[in-house]
């Protein structure tokens, strides 16, 4: 490549750069990571070249949708060893948010974030599909190489995405009092050991996930089922209280007066459905974490 077509791919390149960054980010939910995606389809792009590219704009956004959907599944698939005791604890590492405020909270305010918090709650192929289909209008023939599906599955991934969505933004988000008193009374079952009244505020089939910074801090990777989600939460919660996550009421875990552990809660049907926990701390300061007094 001569240092001509070196600049002419470097000029494409920044005109899409602003597009590929906001894809990035409505996949991966965080800055950081979106940077990351987009410095990696640079990097493909310049060894690559486009003189067989008919339509780079598209090339771009596919490369960066697989970087994207690589990173999310290496998220679900980390599994560090989980601590066993509070007292073994370690600091999470303080990230620098990096890059340019206004177009963070650009990108912020177009994705918002309660949407980040459901989105949080898909699966990578499905969270993919979705918002390459819904929030950019790329065909399902065109995603479907990408999720590697075929295309009716692919739309069958956005659709099962869709009613989630709109699931968790008619029964988890509408209501904020609603929640406050499903997730204060869930706390006060879970300090006071009272397994019954676990039992009768989580869904049969909820599910815990954790990320790899949740999992440092002693978090199993995912629990499924009421019983041993209450079994777990039981006699637990004394540091953890009411919170806004991404916007919505959660809960959240601080330790030693560091916020530490945030609790994204999608209730179905007044009964709580999916957790997330997460301890990384670039995620939950995207994410707006924010202690309720108490």
């Amino acid at each position: 490549m001569t240092g001509n077509d070196g600049e002419w791919l470097a000029e494409q390149f920044e005109r899409n750069r602003g597009h590929l960054r906001g894809v990035a980010y409505r996949i991966l939910g965080s800055t950081g990571e979106a940077d990351d995606a987009v410095q990696e389809a640079w990097l493909r792009l310049s060894r690559a070249g486009a003189e067989n590219v008919e339509n780079l704009g598209g090339w771009l956004t596919t490369v960066v949708a697989r970087v994207c959907l690589d990173m999310l599944r290496s998220r679900s698939s980390r599994c560090e060893e989980p601590l066993d005791t509070p007292g073994a604890l370690e600091p999470a590492a303080d990230t620098d948010a990096g890059g340019d405020p206004e177009q963070e909270t650009v990108i912020s305010d177009s994705v918002g974030l309660a949407m980040l918090v459901v989105l949080e709650t898909l699966a990578p192929s499905e969270r993919v599909a979705f918002v390459l289909h819904d929030m950019f209008d790329m065909p399902f023939d065109k995603i479907a190489p990408i999720v590697g599906k075929t295309e009716t599955a692919t739309r069958q991934l956005a659709s099962r995405a869709r009613r989630r969505v709109r699931g968790a933004h008619a029964s988890g988000e509408a209501d904020p009092a609603r929640r406050r008193e499903i997730l204060d009374a869930f706390l006060a079952a879970a300090r006071g050991g009272d397994f019954q009244a676990l039992l009768a505020l989580l869904d049969p089939n909820v599910v815990v996930r954790a990320d790899a910074a949740a999992q440092k801090l002693g978090a199993s990777s995912e629990l499924r089922g009421a019983e041993l989600v209450a079994d777990r939460f039981l006699k637990r919660g004394s540091g953890v209280r009411l919170a806004l996550v991404g916007g919505v009421v959660g809960l959240a875990a601080a330790i030693g007066g560091k916020l530490r552990l945030a609790f994204q809660v999608i209730l179905v049907d007044g009964k709580i459905a999916e957790v997330n926990l997460i301890g990384d701390a670039e995620r939950m300061r995207e994410l707006g974490v924010t202690l309720e007094e108490g």
